[in-house]
């Protein structure tokens, strides 16, 4: 398998498809229902927060974001005493918890936030979390594992009780489907089929109590390619909480929603309802298709890319290569981590496929990727479709954020209804490529 050459410093850019430690850290603290967010930072860094407000899908009318907007005299002199302040200020909020970020400036001047939020912990009768995260950190992916840390050190029981059946879901938010929720709805909702018990969920309006009782679970499950990892390891070597499906991509697919679903039922001694729910969602996929004829059929052995987070590319690359029958030219997945690229390489040797492979891209090495592979066809993002501008690349498929399509409904990739939604959006690419771009006649209402 040809593995693309790490990139000199000349040639490295500074646009990549993830954001830094600190916007990961909102992403997972903003996933705390009843709890606020002070992002100890420059008024710019807070926009990273409100980015991962979004991103959390919050009911502003519900969720509270503070700033201590430091300005030069704080990023020089330190900010500690403003950092009191302003947390000392949030007395009157209604909230549970309040957990604060750091970000580059005051980390790298020797702001103590630790220490501030130990000394006016006693002042304040909500919960103060402390999460060093500063962008230099890291990218968004760690800093969703050092908010995970944080807050499983700081929140979980240290007494176990355990809950027969039951699992913790571990980082659903780490996920580029643009509408990741319904990913984690489908989740949620087979795990209920199964008769399993979610006792946590880390993080997506989670309450303090959910937390506070992830040391329960009897499982924990990983629903990220790109970051959970050391929260995982921590449960499973803290509290002895078994890992599940640590070798399996996630459920995009025919072959891997078996793959996964078989899985917990083997784990779970519910088989026999997994097998029902595995047939009952592949008829429903076969007979949708019969009626809907979709064009995947006319992609036979096709030239293939596909460019996107590891939580959706992994599994991408199987649905793409069995289902649609294309041929994978290049993977490149925007994030590095040991864990992923095993996982991916196993995958390509099973299907026997050897596309130029690139972990951790960036726009620039994409952009350079699909100049040498030159795909006809490209899973990725609206990124992609500019990339690939001046290469020929008929169809680009965008399935990862950003689109250019906003969502008002939540559609899973996960499943067999995101089977569907998957070749949904293919077919709309395809029929935009061939749709007129001249007025033929002219409209006479």
């Amino acid at each position: 398998m040809y593995k693309e050459a790490p990139l000199t410093p000349t040639e490295a850019c500074l646009d990549p498809y993830v954001r830094c430690a600190l916007s990961g850290a909102a992403q997972t603290a903003l996933g705390v229902r009843g709890s606020a967010v002070l992002a100890h930072a420059p008024q710019g860094c807070n926009y990273l927060v409100d980015g991962a407000f979004s991103w959390q899908d919050c009911d502003y009318a519900q969720t509270t974001t503070l700033c201590t907007k430091l300005c030069e005299d704080e990023i020089v002199h330190g900010g500690e005493e403003l950092l009191a302040r302003t947390i000392l200020e949030a007395k009157e909020l209604e909230i549970s918890a309040l957990f604060v970020l750091s970000a580059c400036g005051p980390e790298i001047v020797g702001d103590d936030i630790v220490a501030v939020c130990e000394e006016t912990q006693p002042k304040v009768d909500f919960k103060i979390i402390p999460i060093e995260c500063a962008g230099f950190r890291g990218s968004q992916y760690d800093g969703i594992d050092i908010a995970l840390e944080a807050m499983l050190r700081t929140l979980a029981a240290t007494e176990r009780k355990t809950i027969p059946n039951s699992v913790c879901l571990v980082a659903p938010h780490a996920n580029a489907n643009p509408t990741w929720m319904a990913d984690l709805a489908w989740v949620q909702d087979v795990l209920a089929k199964l008769g399993i018990k979610v006792v946590a969920t880390l993080t997506h309006e989670t309450p303090l109590s959910e937390l506070a009782n992830t040391s329960a679970a009897e499982c924990v499950l990983q629903l990220s390619h790109d970051a959970g990892y050391k929260a995982v390891s921590y449960l499973a070597d803290t509290f002895g909480i078994e890992p599940l499906c640590v070798d399996t991509p996630l459920p995009v697919g025919l072959t891997n929603t078996r793959r996964w679903l078989t899985a917990l039922g083997k784990r779970f001694d519910v088989e026999q309802v997994t097998e029902g729910l595995i047939a009952d969602g592949e008829r429903m996929v076969t007979e949708t298709c019969r009626r809907r004829w979709p064009v995947a059929r006319f992609f036979y052995r096709t030239p293939a890319a596909i460019v996107a987070d590891a939580t959706v590319g992994i599994p991408l690359v199987r649905f793409a290569t069995e289902e649609m029958e294309l041929t994978p030219t290049l993977v490149a997945l925007r994030s590095v981590r040991a864990e992923a690229e095993r996982l991916l390489n196993r995958e390509l040797n099973d299907l026997r496929v050897t596309p130029h492979t690139v972990c951790g891209t960036d726009v620039y090495a994409t952009r350079r990727s699909l100049e040498t592979v030159r795909p006809r066809v490209v899973f990725g993002s609206t990124i992609e479709r500019h990339a690939c501008e001046g290469l020929d690349v008929p169809y680009v498929f965008e399935v990862v954020r950003p689109v250019r399509h906003f969502r008002l409904l939540n559609r899973e990739y996960f499943g067999y209804r995101g089977i569907l939604n998957l070749l949904e959006c293919i077919q709309n690419e395809w029929s935009d490529r061939w749709r007129s771009k001249q007025r033929r006649y002219a409209a006479h209402w």
